[in-house]
C-alpha cells in the first residue's frame, strides 16, 4: 500500500493527516503511533491532567469517529523500527511492513533520562502513561523532588505544591528557565515558586537517587541530601530519529530538514519536535522547537509540499509558546536566543508585565506574564522585525500594537 505514512500520533502527525485531507489528498493516509492512544494533546499532561482536572477523553485532539470519517487509518501501539528509503517501506518492531509514496516522520522524542545511580526511580512527563504512573505514586509522597527547572519541571512543581506536597526543584544551571528566558523572567518565577512554598536549589547537580523500589532521597553534589518519596526528572527531550539515521538521513540534533520539511532522503519529511530547521526568527540559526505551534505549522508545510511540490510555500511561522503556573500565564512570541538587549515593560511586582528582547535593534521576542494585550500587540512587532526605541517599548501606557517601527 502506498499513500502517505505518518509516523507519530501526536500533534504533528495528527495535524499532517488533517492538512492532507483538507488540501484534497485522496490517497491512503495512515498514522502509526507507538502509544496505545488515539492522537491527543500533550501540554495538559504537566498541568490539568496531572492535577486531575482534565480526564483522558478530553485530551483527544479529535473524537475517534473523526478519523474514520476522513478515511485516515490510525494504528496505535505500532513502533516503526526501520526505514528503507530506496524501497519506500517502513518496518514495525512487530515485523509488519508499511509501504509509502511519502513518509512524514512526526515521532517527536522521548523524555531524557538521568544518568546517575538510581535514575530508574525517577518519573518523567512525556506520555499519558507516564503521568498515570506518576499520579498513582502520589499518595504517600509527602516530599517531591523535581530535577529540572524548565517549563515541564516548574509546571509540575506548581501543580504538586497546590495539591499539598512538599516540593523541591533542583536545577543544574544558575537560574530557572535559563535556556529559554532572560534573567528578569527567571528571577520572577523563582520568587513566585518560593511564595508558594517550593524550595529551589540552583547550580545543583544530582549525584544519585537513593532508595530500593521507591525513592528515599536525592543526593546532590556537595553532599546535600534531599529526602523524597517521589522524584520527577524534567530535563528535556531526546529526539526520536534513530530509524532515519540508520536509513542514511542527516541527523545531527534531530533530523535536518529544508524549508519544505524535507529530509536528506527522497520522499521523507520530518516535522515537529524532532525536526532541525533553519528558522528565520532565530536569525537563520538551526533549531528544534518543541511546541504545538511548530508541530501544527510544520505539518501544514509538509502536507502542502506533498500536494503541490515546490510551488508550496516554505515554512515561515512566528514561534509561540505558553506556560501556566499557579495564577501566572506566560505567553511567549518569537525566539530570544542571541538577543543583545532586553526591555522590561510594566512593573513585575504588579504581576502583569512583559520582557521584550532585541537583536541588532529589532524586536525578536517577548515574554508576557499575565499581559495578553502585550502578547497580541508584540506578535506583529516580531513578525515585522520592527525597530522601536527601547524607551517607547518600556512605556506600558503605549500599546505595542500602535508602535509602527520599521522592518528589520
Amino acid at each position: 500500500m502506498g499513500g502517505v505514512l505518518i509516523v507519530g500520533a501526536g500533534q504533528a502527525g495528527a495535524s499532517a493527516a488533517i492538512a492532507l485531507r483538507q488540501g484534497g489528498y485522496t490517497g491512503a493516509v495512515t498514522i502509526a503511533g507507538a502509544e496505545p492512544d488515539l492522537p491527543y494533546e500533550r501540554p495538559p499532561l504537566s498541568k490539568e491532567y496531572l492535577a486531575g482536572e482534565k480526564e483522558a477523553a478530553r485530551l483527544l485532539l479529535r473524537p475517534a469517529g473523526f478519523w474514520a470519517e476522513r478515511a485516515v487509518t490510525v494504528r496505535t501501539g505500532v513502533t516503526i523500527a526501520s526505514v528503507d528509503a530506496a524501497a519506500r517501506t517502513a518496518t514495525a518492531a512487530s515485523g509488519e511492513r508499511f509501504g509509502w509514496d511519502a513518509l512524514v516522520w512526526a515521532a517527536g522524542g522521548q523524555a531524557r533520562r538521568l544518568a546517575c545511580p538510581g535514575a530508574a526511580l525517577a518519573h518523567v512527563i512525556r506520555t499519558r502513561a507516564d503521568v498515570d504512573a506518576l499520579r498513582a505514586a502520589l499518595p504517600g509522597a509527602r516530599r517531591v523532588v523535581i530535577i529540572g527547572g524548565g517549563y515541564i519541571g516548574l509546571e509540575a512543581a506548581a501543580v504538586l505544591a497546590k495539591l499539598g506536597h512538599g516540593v523541591t526543584v533542583v536545577e543544574a544551571l544558575p537560574r530557572l528557565l535559563a535556556r529559554v528566558a532572560g534573567p528578569e523572567v527567571s528571577d520572577w518565577y523563582l520568587a513566585l515558586h518560593r511564595r508558594h512554598g517550593v524550595e529551589v536549589r540552583l547550580g545543583a547537580g544530582v549525584v544519585a537517587i537513593e532508595g530500593e523500589g521507591r525513592p528515599e532521597a536525592v543526593r546532590l553534589e556537595g553532599g546535600e541530601r534531599l529526602e523524597a518519596e517521589l522524584v520527577i526528572a524534567g530535563i528535556g527531550l531526546v529526539p526520536e530519529v534513530e530509524a532515519l539515521r540508520a536509513a542514511g538521513a542527516d541527523c545531527p540534533n534531530g533530523v535536518r530538514v529544508d524549508g519544505h520539511c524535507r529530509t536528506s532522503l527522497a520522499g521523507i519529511y520530518a516535522i515537529g519536535d524532532c525536526a532541525l530547521h533553519a528558522n528565520a526568527f532565530a536569525g537563520g540559526a538551526e533549531v528544534r522547537l518543541e511546541s504545538v505551534q511548530n508541530a501544527s505549522d510544520m505539518a501544514k508545510t509538509a502536507a502542502a509540499h506533498i500536494l503541490l511540490g515546490d510551488a508550496a510555500p516554505p515554512y515561515r511561522a512566528v514561534p509561540w509558546f505558553w506556560s501556566n503556573q499557579y495564577d501566572a500565564r506566560l505567553q511567549t512570541v518569537g525566539l530570544s536566543m542571541g538577543a543583545e538587549a532586553r526591555v522590561v515593560r510594566g512593573d513585575p511586582a504588579s504581576g502583569s508585565w512583559s520582557l521584550v528582547y532585541l537583536r541588532a535593534g529589532a524586536v525578536v521576542a517577548l515574554d508576557c506574564i499575565n499581559a495578553t494585550k502585550d502578547y497580541m500587540g508584540g506578535r506583529g512587532l516580531v513578525e515585522r522585525g520592527a525597530r522601536v526605541a527601547p524607551a517607547l517599548l518600556a512605556d506600558a501606557a503605549v500599546p505595542l500594537k500602535s508602535m509602527e517601527g520599521q522592518a528589520g
